[in-house]
């Protein structure tokens, strides 16, 4: 069996014009990032490896999750494929991870997230938010034979705001 994290970047500012590759968080989205981070802290198993897009905000969304969860550099690797936005890159490159890893995390952006847990989870989402949390498990040995999938976990920042 094989299990997926995959998040959304936290949500991102518009306030500099910077190039899309280089928009950082915003205040709301470090918030975000730490409220999903630390809800799911103690009841998911920690990843084998993570995956980044090369994003800034992307990497800063990942960071925080590094820095609570307390996963190490050496499983952290930053994939220019995944600075994409159609699904098709983020899907090769899931197909692509070693077989060795059970449980792959990805953070990525939209519409590539939300189109991928649509396409392989089984609960049907508009739009996946900026700092959703999505848990999918495969009864495959390898990535290389992904299929449609289980959606066993899905947090959003919204669930956690009273």
């Amino acid at each position: 069996m094989k299990r997926l994290y995959i998040v959304r970047h936290a949500k991102s500012s518009w306030e500099n014009q910077l190039p899309d590759v280089k928009r950082p968080l915003k205040k709301r989205g470090f918030f975000d990032a730490n409220l999903v981070s630390k809800k799911t802290k103690d009841i998911i198993v920690p990843p084998e490896m993570v995956l980044c897009s090369p994003a800034r905000r992307t990497q800063q969304t990942a960071e925080v999750f590094k820095e609570v969860w307390g996963f190490s550099d050496t499983i952290f690797h930053i994939k220019n494929e995944l600075y994409d936005f159609s699904g098709e890159k983020l899907i090769k490159t899931i197909l692509e991870c070693n077989d060795k890893v059970n449980i792959l995390m990805i953070f990525a952006h939209n519409f590539a997230v939300t189109d991928f847990v649509n396409t392989f989870g089984t609960i049907d989402i508009d739009s996946v938010p900026t700092c959703g949390f999505i848990v999918i498990d495969f009864n495959i040995d390898s990535w290389k034979n992904l299929n449609k999938g289980k959606t066993v976990y899905k947090l959003f920042p919204k669930q956690l705001k009273y």
